[in-house]
């Protein structure tokens, strides 16, 4: 069923709501995850230049909380103080745990995976009282300032210390959840951030009483470089039917699904730069198309130089910010697609053949067309009295599309690319 064109209020932007889930339309659910707070201007330059609306950073509970119950917000006002100048909203991940409340054990490290000594998460009575506390207190502090508040990260692995327990942080994030709604009724809450999809655990989460409290069920689809992104399509049909499952009667069907961290490193062993590009924005295509409106990739920037370190090279720049593949194509598809929400799929004979149909609020319709499989020339049909009039390769570099009658012919790869409509879209 095609979507129908929105109002031209919409398209302007924050949404009037206090709610900050993005409209579906392009780019306003495009973000980023970032590991700065201060002293990174350029970088946000950068991330506002290539069209991203969010970014997401961790909000530390040890650096906020120094001394009990005294909190320190003001690298958060600056950072958001400089996001507000562009344009941009932020996840903040309420995380990690805080020495004041839990004492330090050894859990194993969830990116080199030995051993370390960390602080234990909030399982005890007064720490998750704290926690809960601090939450409020951050999402009263920063009422109407554009924020999306996620609940942890990746409870379901090694940043949940000594070792992950669903029951332990479900009851955590209800007792934040309560704090937050009491404190600051409209503030946007998503959880539970977790890594992949890790069924017994969400279950756990989700039949809780939870979804009473959240705006969105985050989640961060992660898969090993083989998976393309749109390998994904079962496991959001598989997590939105226990989202029905568990959601209270007043918000069935209203819960969607967030992309809260999701990327494709260029190491060595992983995707070619070139590869992780095209992966960058058929993860935005595919998720705005399966229904999550919000996606947030993972990384902005390398954090190193060691092409042989799977961390190293998550980034869409270089530690030096010059831009990777990626960055280029992700500009060009919101510069592209700015505006315009996706109206439907066109059916094609080859189901790897993805040819999107988008339209904007004035009715001008693009279409933008890649493949899961080899590369090859494809025919899209067209409305009567349509034509194709110009097409935009991933990179920015214009192609012209061949003419036919009542179609229109052009190669179709792993990469997207983009073709202006004139006169009505794909059928």
């Amino acid at each position: 069923m095609r979507r129908h064109l929105w109002l031209l209020s919409l398209l302007i932007g924050f949404p009037a709501s206090a709610r900050e889930i993005p409209q579906t339309v392009f780019p306003a659910g495009v973000g980023v995850n970032i590991h700065f707070v201060r002293g990174h201007e350029k970088d946000l330059d950068l991330i506002a230049a290539a069209g991203f609306k969010f970014i997401r950073m961790d909000f530390g509970w040890a650096g906020i909380e120094r001394s009990k119950g005294q909190y320190h917000w003001d690298e958060y006002d600056e950072l958001l103080g400089h996001l507000d100048q562009r344009g941009i909203g932020a996840v903040f991940i309420l995380d990690y745990s805080n020495p004041l409340y839990e004492p330090e054990v050894t859990s194993t490290n969830p990116l080199t995976h030995s051993l370390h000594r960390t602080i234990a998460s909030p399982q005890h009575e007064e720490s998750v009282a704290a926690y809960a506390a601090w939450a409020a207190a951050a999402a009263r502090h920063f009422s109407g300032r554009h924020v999306i508040w996620e609940l942890w990260n990746e409870p379901n692995i090694d940043f949940w210390s000594p070792k992950p327990d669903a029951s332990q942080y479900t009851a955590m994030a209800l007792a934040a959840s309560k704090a937050v709604r009491k404190s600051n009724p409209q503030a946007t809450l998503v959880g539970p951030a977790s890594s992949g999809f890790p069924w017994p655990f969400l279950d756990t989460f989700l039949k809780s009483g939870i979804l009473e409290f959240l705006d969105a069920v985050s989640v961060h689809p992660y898969r090993d470089s083989g998976r393309s992104p749109e390998t994904a399509l079962t496991d959001y049909q598989r997590l939105r039917a226990l989202i029905e499952r568990y959601a209270p009667p007043e918000k069935k069907n209203a819960i969607p699904i967030l992309s809260g961290e999701w990327g494709y490193s260029s190491w060595q062993r992983g995707v070619t730069p070139e590869k992780q590009a095209d992966f960058a924005v058929r993860q935005q295509l595919f998720n705005e198309l399966n229904g999550v409106p919000l996606s947030i990739w993972y990384d902005w920037k390398n954090d190193g130089e060691d092409i042989k370190e799977n961390e190293h090279n998550f980034g869409t720049v270089m530690p030096d910010l010059q831009p990777k593949p990626a960055y280029t194509a992700l500009k060009t598809f919101t510069q592209q697609l700015a505006g315009f929400a996706i109206d439907h799929r066109v059916s094609l004979p080859n189901p790897a053949d993805f040819v999107l149909a988008c339209t904007n609020a004035s009715g001008n319709t693009k279409l933008v067309a890649w493949t899961t499989g080899e590369t090859h020339s494809v025919s899209v049909p067209l409305n009567a009295g349509s034509r194709a009039d110009k097409g935009v390769l991933g990179d920015g570099v214009s192609f012209s599309p061949e003419q036919g009658s009542g179609e229109c012919r052009f190669e179709i790869s792993s990469s997207p690319r983009y073709i202006q409509v004139i006169g009505g879209g794909g059928k």
